[in-house]
Order: C-alpha cells, then sequence, then structure tokens
C-alpha cells in the first residue's frame, strides 16, 4: 500500500508540473480508474484525499459501490454501455462518461430514479479512425445533448474522448485538440457545460496542454490489473 500511496503523490506531482508547464489556468480533476481493482486500494486513496473513482464494468463497480463505506465518494462510469446494464449504471453511478449512442440516453432517462437526482452525463466524442474505439460524431453529439439538456433527471457537463494510442506528443495534441474544440461548439449552445474528460497514464500531459478538465489514469496509480 506505501507503492500505492507513492504511485498517487507521484501522479498528482505530474498534473501540477503539466499545468504549470502549459500555463494552464486551472488544474483538472484527478479520477482514480479502479477498475479490477479491490475495495481496499480503493480506501487506502480515500484516505489521501482521493474522491473520484471511474470504473468500467457496471457489475463490478455497483459491488463496490454497495460495499464502500464511505459515502462522500464520487463514482464515474467510464466503459463501454450495453444496453441490459443501464439501469444499473442509472441506480448507482453520480457520473457516466461514455454516453455515445441516443438509445443509451433514453435508457438513462427512463431508468434514473428521482431519489438519486440529476445524473451527470458526458457524450463520448469518437476522435481518431480507429474502428474499435467508440464514440459519436458531432451531429450525434448535438442531437444527444439536446435530449440530455430536456431531461429532468440528466445533467448535460460535457465530452469524454478516447483517442487511439500514440507516444506523439504532437499526434496526441491533434486528438485533443479535436476534443476540445467540439466541446467548445457544444458550449456555443449550451455555455453551463464545464467538462472535458480526456486524458490517461500515456497522454496525460497532452491532455492537459489541451484543455482537459478531467484526467482519468488507472496503472500510473494502481499498477496492472490483475
Amino acid at each position: 500500500m506505501k507503492q500505492l500511496i507513492d504511485n498517487f503523490r507521484a501522479v498528482k506531482n505530474r498534473i501540477e508540473l503539466a499545468v504549470k508547464r502549459h500555463n494552464v489556468s486551472s488544474t483538472p480533476l484527478l479520477l482514480a480508474v479502479s477498475k479490477k481493482h479491490l475495495l481496499e486500494k480503493i480506501m487506502v486513496l480515500a484516505e489521501q484525499g482521493q474522491r473520484d473513482f471511474g470504473e468500467s464494468y457496471a457489475q463490478e463497480g455497483v459491488e463496490k459501490i454497495e460495499q464502500c463505506t464511505d459515502k462522500s465518494l464520487i463514482w464515474h462510469f467510464i466503459g463501454p454501455i450495453q444496453s441490459n446494464k443501464v439501469k444499473l449504471i442509472a441506480t448507482y453511478f453520480d457520473w457516466v462518461h461514455s454516453v455515445e449512442r441516443m438509445k443509451v440516453v433514453n435508457l438513462l432517462i427512463k431508468h434514473r430514479p428521482s431519489e438519486a437526482g440529476r445524473m451527470n452525463v458526458l457524450l463520448q466524442l469518437k476522435v481518431g479512425d480507429e474502428d474499435s474505439k467508440s464514440g459519436a460524431g458531432l451531429d450525434e453529439l448535438f442531437a444527444m445533448a439536446a435530449v440530455v439538456d430536456a431531461a429532468d433527471n440528466l445533467n448535460l457537463r460535457g465530452v469524454m474522448c478516447i483517442p487511439p494510442p500514440s507516444d506523439d506528443f504532437t499526434q496526441q495534441q491533434g486528438y485533443f485538440n479535436a476534443a476540445y474544440e467540439a466541446f467548445e461548439r457544444l458550449k456555443t449552445t449550451y455555455p453551463y457545460i464545464d467538462t472535458l474528460s480526456m486524458g490517461m497514464s500515456g497522454d496525460l500531459e497532452a491532455a492537459i496542454a489541451c484543455g482537459s478538465t478531467v484526467v482519468r489514469v488507472g496503472t500510473d496509480l494502481f499498477g496492472q490489473r490483475q
């Protein structure tokens, strides 16, 4: 667990250095991607002040949420969304980052319990031309945004993306700039949106340079998944 705490401090320092290096006005939120890691590790980071955790598998995430005694934690669903898992996601999670088709929007509206309050929604933009990556085009993004905005139980917060992997900083920036431009275009219609979720362990510096407000870090915090 000492290694986990050391990793946490190193990642926080890495974020701060990127903010200073790229002259960014605000520090992005660190979302700890805890999928396939034990609740015990999550609680260690919670004791260090970490509040936001990301899960990619609905059932696994729900089990952790139900077992968690710290009710101040904020749970984000960040993985691909299967239609038959939307009810679980809508019932238990505070945020969903990976909404990339209208069917999911409608199911979230249907299944979000009123007592749970509004669910924070990010629309996933497709960047790059990788067939394996999910995401919506800009027109689809605007169509979904209109429905989310009109829903009484959803709260439109912004955009998320997962670009193709690359070790080239300039190429990383190209992907993230495309997401930033989509976010800014969406903001002309919905000026209240405030969240651009992009950047992971291998590319968070480029994401921060391009305006990310949330970086999703798993491996560099928790190590390799089991």
